[in-house]
């Protein structure tokens, strides 16, 4: 009992138990504080990343067939038809590794039922055991969650919807489920295509996170345990005075002295005096270390700065980009996000009718993004000045990209082939961003263009041309998807909205005034918020006479 007491009216005991507790409690709120961000971050990154998925995908399902499918063939081209979209959808599902994708035509009255057009499953992904639904199932509507979002997406109220289950019922895995408006030729919604992704990854990392984090805090209650010990427990002044002299010399000098021996017959003084040594002698090799890093990172900066210069010289910079040409004009930027991206641009004269535009976005960033981009720019620029159509080009690069995949990245591209003396533009887009066109005495506004899978996502895709009129005066305008989803320091983006009025304020300068416009008010809207993706933007214009 009086060792229990002794131990117990310890000023030393006390203080450091303190000190652990209060380290535990912080260590715990850290835990939380880290949890939720983990999370909300996770889910920010699978709901975009899936959306994107699942907009793919759409593409290959004909909303103007929905309800024919639904009544029965009438012909045996529709059973076909049918087929035919049901194995592209089969393969984005194994190709995608999603758990399911299904398109739905949900009950417009409450929305309280639907019935099945397509079911695709891969169970393969996530050890799940679902069964595919066959052409007319019906059931009712999970929750209030799900008829509330289908209804938003008939409504034309959003582009997309999500939901997370973290806890499903039944056995079924933690999911994310991302759906897409299937619409007609009348841009009205006949259908919902839903993209079922699994979120394992989520808790794969989630457990190294927090023992990170809980080793972290145990090492942290440690360090203030030893050191709080040897603080408290210090009451003779001359090893203190000993200690601290070493310690300002040292402070000074930042070199390591001779050792301060045996300075008190205490221990505790004792060992406080081989820590100040051993201080001194790590400190030393830390500053020597710092001193080796900081040059390897500078060696590495300079690479980088290398690698930018690289990849800016594989673009073209020069503008005028063709000073002897008075029919068109042209100007470009890219800003990357980081110090190498995988934005690119390119225009290039065929022959002297016929001019080539490029625009592209590679997934990713940095300097794997920078590498694929150089490759998929090479590709269609040496394939381009071989001759063909836009779409045959795309084929082209695909299959030659998807054979030498094995990073599984993509790009997304539109390729536009503009024939100067008449203004026919043949264009074709493989998954990027629609151009914008402004015709002359009108508005920029948005054109709408068929849409074919990315580069890279799988082989065998075709891809389908547009035509489109150019007249003298008009101007085209193409970018990354890093313009309108730029983001300000409270996370709202920049939107296609807005980058369609900054353009309308500039419609009747030159290309490089609209793009230096364009580009001042994305600035002025985000701010100091960093930059998260590469902003890329090309500017052209088919002059007419009086401008010439």
């Amino acid at each position: 009992m009086k060792k229990l007491n002794k131990i117990s009216s310890n000023m030393s005991v006390n203080v450091i138990g303190v000190l652990i507790g209060l380290m535990l409690i912080f260590g715990f709120i850290i835990c939380l504080i880290g949890n939720n961000s983990f999370v909300t971050a996770f889910k920010e990154e699978y709901s975009t990343v899936t959306y994107h998925m699942a907009d793919s995908a759409s593409i290959f399902v004909n909303g103007d067939h929905i309800d024919n499918y639904l009544r029965g063939f009438d012909s045996e081209e529709e059973e076909k038809e049918y087929a035919h979209t049901k194995q592209q959808l089969d393969m984005c599902c194994q190709k995608l590794n999603v758990s399911l994708v299904y398109v739905i035509q949900v009950d417009t009255g409450d929305y309280g039922s639907f019935v099945s057009v397509f079911n695709c499953v891969n169970n393969s992904v996530d050890d799940s055991n679902y069964t595919e639904w066959e052409l007319g199932y019906q059931r009712d509507t999970t929750n209030d969650e799900y008829r509330a979002k289908y209804q938003n997406l008939y409504q034309h109220e959003s582009a997309y919807e999500t939901v997370f289950r973290m806890n499903p019922p039944g056995g079924v895995h933690p999911h994310i489920t991302t759906m897409v408006p299937i619409k007609n030729g009348s841009g009205d919604v006949t259908a919902i295509l839903c993209m079922q992704r699994p979120i394992r990854e989520m808790e794969e990392a989630f457990k190294p996170y927090i023992l990170m984090i809980v080793f972290g805090v145990l090492i942290l209650v440690a360090a203030v345990t030893v050191f709080s010990a040897l603080f408290i427990r210090i009451s003779i002044i001359k090893p203190v005075e000993a200690v601290s002299k070493e310690a300002t010399r040292f402070a000074g000098e930042n070199a390591k002295g001779e050792p301060l021996g045996r300075i008190s017959r205490y221990e505790v003084l004792q060992n406080l005096a081989a820590s100040i040594d051993h201080m001194e002698t790590s400190m030393v090799q830390y500053i020597d270390d710092l001193t080796a890093f900081t040059a390897e990172k500078e060696r590495i900066g300079a690479e980088l700065s290398i690698a930018a210069t690289i990849q800016e010289n594989s673009l073209p910079d020069t503008f005028p980009a063709f000073p002897d040409r008075k029919d068109f004009d042209i100007y470009a930027l890219m800003n990357p996000a980081k110090e190498v991206g995988g934005d690119f641009y390119n225009y290039l004269l065929i022959d002297d009718d016929h001019l080539a535009l490029v625009m592209a976005d590679v997934s990713g960033k940095g300097v794997p993004a920078a590498l694929f981009m150089m490759v998929s720019n090479i590709l269609i620029t040496n394939r381009a000045q071989m001759g063909g159509d836009p779409a045959e080009i795309l084929r082209f690069v695909n299959e030659n990209v998807c054979e030498h995949n094995k990073a599984d990245m993509f790009v997304t591209v539109w390729l536009g082939i503009l024939e100067l003396s008449t203004g026919k533009l043949t264009a074709a887009n493989a998954g990027h961003e629609d151009p914008v066109i402004c015709r002359k005495g009108g508005e920029f506004e948005i054109l709408k263009t068929k849409h074919g899978f990315v580069i890279g996502g799988m082989p065998g895709v075709k891809y389908k041309n547009d035509e489109i009129q150019l007249n003298k005066g008009d101007k085209l305008f193409l970018y990354t998807d890093g313009l309108p989803e730029a983001t300000d320091q409270n996370t709202r983006m920049f939107t296609l909205d807005r980058m369609t009025e900054a353009l309308n304020r500039y419609k009747d300068k030159s290309p490089k005034e609209i793009l230096d416009g364009v580009s001042n008010a994305v600035n002025s809207f985000v701010g100091d918020a960093p930059q998260f993706d590469d902003l890329t933007m090309l500017c052209f214009e088919l002059r007419d006479d009086d401008n010439q």
